[in-house]
């Protein structure tokens, strides 16, 4: 099978496991915790996307890893990282509220960006080197709980008279 087909397969592998994890596992615990504790759940494992660094290092990478890939994938995570952090430092005022919506909306931007880039290349598999996980095992993972920070973000949350918070989920 040619390198960018195994490439292929192993981004749908990775979204499928990634999909049935979340959905099983993580979303029935998020779906029961309050907004700022499932925010604060996924921006914690967002703050790791400084590992797209990776992207800028050769002997990680090859030296031929084109830099129209390699510099927005890699600063686009490390800005995402810092919104998170920010965000975290922030929660649950508003303007922790402001740095989530920044988070995911640019987050969100980046990975799909660095999907788009890497086609628009022509990006070789082979040239990421190492770093060839992130987008096959760490970045379905990183869209999907984008995508449950968006469902939390327009979650309505009501107190009821006795003071219990429900969720439209």
């Amino acid at each position: 099978m040619p390198p960018q087909a195994l490439f292929g397969v192993s981004v749908v592998f990775s979204f499928v496991a990634w999909a049935i994890t979340v959905r099983r596992y993580v979303w029935p615990q998020l779906r029961q915790s309050s907004k700022v504790d499932a925010l604060r759940a996924i921006l914690t494992l967002h703050t790791f996307r400084f590992v797209g660094l990776a992207f800028l290092i050769p002997g990680v990478v090859s030296p031929d890893l084109p830099a129209d890939f390699a510099q927005p994938a890699a600063y686009g995570d490390l800005a995402t990282a810092i919104l998170a952090l920010l965000a975290i430092a922030a929660l649950p005022g508003k303007v922790g509220m402001f740095f989530v919506w920044a988070f995911n909306i640019l987050g969100t931007i980046d990975l799909l960006n660095a999907f788009y880039q890497g086609n628009r290349t022509g990006l070789d598999a082979g040239l990421q080197g190492a770093a060839y996980f992130i987008p096959t095992v760490l970045v379905p993972l990183l869209l999907i709980t984008h995508g449950l920070v968006f469902r939390l973000l327009l979650r309505r949350e009501t107190a009821t008279g006795s003071g219990v918070v429900t969720r439209a989920a």
